[in-house]
């Protein structure tokens, strides 16, 4: 009994800062909430998203996590996406890595929506030279 004592305590010490511990992620990382509603479907800060084929979900202690198991949790998470724009790679946080300030997602995107377009008067040929834009407007 009095042998087990140390190996018990060992092992309870390198459990306690194993889970004490904050992992490193790639720079590229943003934060988000993350639900899974119906694989690969998810909903990443309320709005709808896909998992691309062959996500990866590792939770705080980077075990491998299948997204059905998790469904209709709402987990805060770090995230990388793959160059289509699906989310690619998911990390579960403890709390020491969600109490770490993360950017979140930025609203850049490679295209203009329509209703998004410049709605500024244009040159119709048959406006008066001094209401048409000036240059640097």
């Amino acid at each position: 009994m009095n042998r087990c004592l140390p190996v018990l305590a060992t092992a309870l010490l390198a459990l306690s800062t194993a889970q004490a511990q904050v992992r490193e992620f790639p720079p590229a990382a943003l934060r988000g909430v993350l639900q899974v509603t119906q694989p690969p479907e998810v909903l990443l800060d309320g709005n709808a998203d896909r998992l691309s084929p062959g996500a990866r979900i590792l939770g705080p202690r980077n075990e491998l996590v299948l997204s059905a198991s998790i469904a209709g949790e709402r987990l805060v998470v770090n995230y990388e996406r793959e160059p289509n724009g699906m989310v690619h790679r998911v990390w579960l946080l403890n709390q020491q890595e969600a109490a770490l300030k993360r950017p979140g997602a930025t609203r850049e995107r490679n295209f203009i929506f329509a209703s998004e377009e410049d709605t500024r008067p244009k040159d119709d040929g048959k406006t008066p030279f001094h209401l048409l834009p000036k240059y640097g407007q």
